[in-house]
């Protein structure tokens, strides 16, 4: 009896044990937290409609005071999975932690004041400045993690066993790999279970890039680098998996409570994060392609209109086109799921065409200065 006690302590080592319970705590945290939270939120926190676009308002008008700030439960779920079964002495883990604390406050004083001041928030412009704060307290964390690793400072290409040294440019670039991903699932986060679902496929994938980042036999088999810790980050990814699947409980159409910036902002960054950890920022666009293509709807719109005072898109995000096209929300929400699991598939598909090359040669991944020595 205690030999199979001692062996059961001794498999909550294991990373894909621990991510997994990690995973069923925080989806039980969002869902037994939720109808209490729900309640507690519609008596105070209503969502306004607000939008320079009667049409959208119109659209979106069933879905005026629908309680908001739901990312409360998921950050709560996902912290509190991640304190019961990450390492805490590790430095990754650490960055994630503190990434989801300050970007879910940040999210909250931005929902807080739109809420109470009937506006649309913080200005854009604090917000962003936020965000940055943190990103760039996470990237000094991590750059002072990833020097000591061999090629640790380096980003790895797609498609390639190509490595790039970036040296100190590690920081800048993981700002704003951070920033961007953080902004682009907000953006993304605006019909009913949208960003949700699409997060599930991103985080998964991303969480297995990681792991095997940190496995030495899968990083070597699969010519990743080798990020000795990175595998936490599949007890984050299980995390965030787990409480996002409680929150879709109550978010599928009609939504009983919506995300809020509480949930997106912490959410999008800790999902570039994962990508900054395993030294994949360059795949990450791949894995997420749908949140990238409703941030560069934005872009584009914003751009374009600017420029030549015309619109390529009727409303952006990309999502809003849809809508106005006609197309029920329950469809745009299902189609963008699926994309979002082929973009996924894609990113792992990617990360495996490096197989064949490893098995020919067994020698880690090539550094761009390195590269061009052999030949």
């Amino acid at each position: 009896m205690l030999i199979r006690l001692l062996e059961s302590f001794a498999s909550l080592e294991k990373i894909t044990l621990r991510a997994a319970l990690a995973a069923g705590v925080s989806f039980l945290l969002a869902l037994g937290l939720g109808p209490r939270l729900i309640a507690w939120l519609r008596a105070r926190f209503r969502e306004p409609i607000i939008s320079d676009s009667p049409q959208l308002v119109e659209l979106h008008r069933p879905k005026e005071s629908t309680p908001t700030m739901g990312g409360l439960f998921i950050v709560a779920g996902l912290v509190a999975a991640m304190l019961l079964f990450g390492d805490l002495a590790n430095r990754c883990l650490q960055t994630a932690l503190l990434v989801a604390i300050g970007l879910g406050g940040l999210g909250m004083i931005d929902d807080l004041t739109k809420l109470r001041s009937g506006s649309r928030g913080i200005s854009p412009r604090a917000k962003l400045l936020g965000q940055t704060l943190v990103a760039t307290i996470a990237a000094v964390i991590l750059y002072q993690h990833h020097a000591s690793v061999p090629d640790g400072l380096a980003l790895a290409v797609p498609f390639t066993r190509l490595c790039v040294p970036l040296g100190i440019g590690f920081v800048p670039l993981a700002v704003l790999v951070i920033v961007g991903s953080s902004n682009a699932v907000n953006l993304a986060d605006g019909l009913d279970g949208l960003a949700g679902g699409c997060l599930l496929f991103a985080a998964g994938a991303m969480g297995m890039v990681a792991y095997a980042s940190g496995h030495a036999g899968l990083a070597a088999y699969l010519g990743l680098i080798r990020i000795p810790g990175a595998g936490e980050m599949a007890v984050l990814a299980g995390g965030m998996i787990g409480g996002v699947l409680g929150f879709l409980w109550f978010n599928c159409h009609p939504a009983q409570v919506f995300m809020g910036n509480t949930g997106s902002l912490p959410l999008g960054g800790l999902l570039g994060l994962v990508a900054v950890v395993a030294r994949q920022e360059l795949l990450l666009p791949i894995v997420a392609g749908v949140f990238v293509t409703e941030a560069a709807s934005v872009m584009l719109q914003v751009g374009c209109y600017k420029w030549r005072r015309r619109r390529i898109f009727r409303c952006a995000p990309l999502h809003h086109h849809f809508q106005f096209l006609g197309w029920p929300e329950s469809r745009i929400v299902v189609r963008f799921w699926i994309a979002a699991a082929l973009c996924a598939l894609l990113g792992l598909g990617a990360v495996k065409l490096n197989v064949s090359d490893v098995a020919a040669n067994r020698s880690p991944p090539a550094t761009a200065a390195a590269e061009t020595t052999r030949r």
